[in-house]
């Protein structure tokens, strides 16, 4: 989906997904290379106008890995959670982040989810999307230099591969 706002200054509300290859020798994560941008990437994107993030990054993780949720667990921190009455409870993120998107004077506010599996993606990953995945261990992701990885990528995913994996559960994926 294309840029909603489009003035200067204005946001976009984006979602993504970092999943976790946990079937390894090592836990890696499983990123992409942005057709566009030519960096790895989390898989994500622009939350739609009829959609409330977490249906915004089930369809992403779709689109752009080929995993069916069935195949991942979805990494939730290990505390009680409040009860809602009227409102629905979103999965706990693992950033809320706001940066600039490219050259123009324009912002994305992500909100990134961290997943695991144990197994090869069972779907299709949609043909406008990006092709070419990679998995990287703790170490690998050190080795990119930052003109093959944003900085803000790579220090979410070390924090989920050193800590989050460790100490968070992993729990079913719920429509």
């Amino acid at each position: 989906m294309p840029h909603i706002h489009t003035e200067p200054g204005q946001h976009d509300l984006t979602v993504s997904a970092y999943i976790v290859r946990m079937d390894l020798p090592e836990p890696a994560i499983i990123l992409h290379k942005h057709r566009k941008l030519n960096k790895w990437l989390q898989f994500g994107g622009h939350v739609e106008p009829h959609e409330n993030p977490w249906q915004a990054v089930q369809r992403e993780i779709r689109e752009e890995s080929g995993y069916e949720l069935s195949q991942l667990k979805l990494l939730q921190p290990n505390f009680k959670r409040p009860e809602l009455h009227g409102a629905i409870s979103h999965p706990w993120p693992v950033s809320i982040n706001t940066h600039k998107f490219g050259d123009l004077d324009h912002y994305h506010t992500d909100i990134a989810y961290a997943l695991t599996t144990a197994e090869d993606p069972t779907g299709t990953v949609t043909n406008d999307e990006s092709q070419a995945f990679r998995t990287f261990t703790h170490t690998e992701l050190l080795a990119l230099g930052p003109d093959k990885i944003p900085e803000d990528v790579r220090g979410i995913a070390l924090v989920i591969l050193n800590d989050y994996i460790k100490t968070w559960q992993q729990v079913p994926v719920s429509v």
